[in-house]
């Protein structure tokens, strides 16, 4: 029987179970694939037989003329032009590449809304340390407790070839997105008008599983450390979170802290997680679709369909950049669509289904998850009379001087009240991401937390 059908077959007992069940690792010959026919990665290297899909060639490794750290990043690609538009009308040519959260904002969104295809450029790319520890991890990592943790990974994904949903996810959790970092990030909660108040957060993050000598041993079960302010606006400001994400999340659970400023206390807060209302977004988002997906997988069942060629968000420069201002970008209903980038890309499909007796405003949720780099592109969530409701798009850039590639802004649009929320844009602030600063542990600390709250 092919592992794959022993995890289907295993996975509701093993998660009643106390014991420790595992799963994944490769074989020594299917490892050696990758730098191969596979990405060091995990993605195919060849391009497709159409030639609309091109060989990986290694990716975006150095910046272009005029970029500064700390500053927008140049586009590369900018003297790309338009390949095809899709839209209402013409969307049944191209129905085989579409998502279905695609095709319902063109269908309700017809008037306004498009999709601009532009060339495939498969930009991602990363450290030759995290290549080697995927080839590493490839032959070790293993899915414990019923899939709700890892072990045997360091540095990079654990799972670049991925038997199950499970592997996929945790890939995406996993995947190297620097080693530490400041930003500063707009978040647009846009009414059905186009009227907004940006709130303007700053954050912070120290990744140790990501460092170049991690060890396993030494992480004490934390993979990374987030610090989030409100800054803006005033009746908001002050509020900060604190949150230690776990490798291990039956061992235990993410711990978060918040510091109220009008009580000028830190206190534990656990409900941080799974559906509870993410930070100032106006209820349009949960707190696990922040960076698509993130914290513990266990309320859900997770299917891997498969790996097809679709049109997704990707290499998203010009929405990132300087010359595109918040009025360029946030419109009505979505976000302006000739300032948005769509390549076709061979994705990994995951469907997440809410388990019998649990509980999450989502009842299932469709991923679609980028080869090159495992970063969540689009995701579809529907509701519990299992209707489409929410449709999230990653806009993805390469951020060449890590390098990784990570998104710029997340969208979240709500189908069913005519709403959306923009995450992470910063095109008018002059401070937009810093990977290079000194952070270390001890800035992440409940007493590094209060410090912040009364500065």
């Amino acid at each position: 029987m092919k592992k794959s059908e022993l995890f289907e077959l295993f996975a509701g007992v093993a998660l009643s179970l106390t014991t420790t069940v595992v799963w994944g690792a490769v074989s020594a010959s299917e490892a050696q694939r990758l730098g191969e026919d596979l990405t060091p990665i995990g993605a195919e290297t060849a391009g497709n037989a159409e030639g609309s899909i091109p060989a990986w060639e290694g990716g975006l490794k150095s910046a272009p003329a005029g970029f500064e750290p700390g500053g927008h990043h140049p586009d590369p690609f900018a003297d790309d032009e338009i390949l095809f538009t899709i839209t209402r009308e013409n969307m049944g040519e191209y129905a085989d590449k579409l998502t279905t959260g695609h095709k319902a904002l063109l269908e309700r969104y017809g008037d306004t809304f498009k999709m601009n295809v532009y060339p495939t450029r498969r930009s991602a790319s990363y450290p030759d340390y995290v290549y080697d520890a995927t080839r590493s991890n490839a032959l070790t990592a293993q899915l414990i407790d019923g899939g709700n943790g890892v072990e045997g990974a360091i540095r990079s994904v654990p799972f670049p070839i991925p038997e199950n949903g499970l592997e996929v996810i945790w890939n995406h959790i996993l995947r190297y997105r620097g080693q530490r970092a400041l930003r500063m990030l707009g978040q647009a909660p846009v009414t059905r008008n186009g009227t907004y108040t940006m709130v303007m957060l700053e954050d912070q993050y120290f990744a140790p599983y990501h460092l170049p000598d991690a060890v396993e041993e030494k992480l004490d079960n934390v993979i990374i450390m987030f610090i989030q302010r409100v800054t803006a606006p005033a009746r908001l400001a002050g509020s900060i979170l604190l949150v230690h994400e776990t490798l291990n999340q039956n061992k235990q659970h993410r711990m978060v802290w918040q510091y109220n400023p009008g009580q000028r206390r830190v206190r534990r807060a656990p409900n941080v997680a799974f559906d509870n209302p993410g930070t100032a977004a106006d209820g349009l988002r949960t707190s696990d679709q922040l960076d698509m997906f993130n914290g513990s997988p266990e309320r859900y069942d997770w299917q891997l369909v498969g790996k097809k060629e679709m049109i997704v968000p990707y290499n998203a420069y010009k929405l990132h950049s300087a010359d595109t201002k918040y009025k360029d970008i946030i419109r009505p209903l979505h976000m302006n669509p000739d300032v948005l980038r769509y390549e076709l890309h061979r994705v990994w499909v995951v469907e997440a289904n809410l388990k019998e007796g649990v509980r999450h405003i989502y009842k299932r949720r469709t991923f679609y998850f980028d080869e090159d780099s495992w970063q969540a592109m689009v995701v579809d969530q529907y509701d519990n009379r299992d209707e489409l409701w929410r449709v999230s798009e990653g806009h993805a850039i390469n951020y060449y001087e890590v390098p990784a590639l990570w998104t710029t802004v997340d969208a979240h649009y709500d189908l069913q009240i005519g709403r959306y929320l923009a995450v992470g844009l910063n095109n008018q602030e002059t401070f937009t991401y810093d990977f290079s600063v000194g952070l270390t542990a001890k800035e992440f600390s409940t007493g590094a937390l209060r410090r912040l709250g009364r500065r």
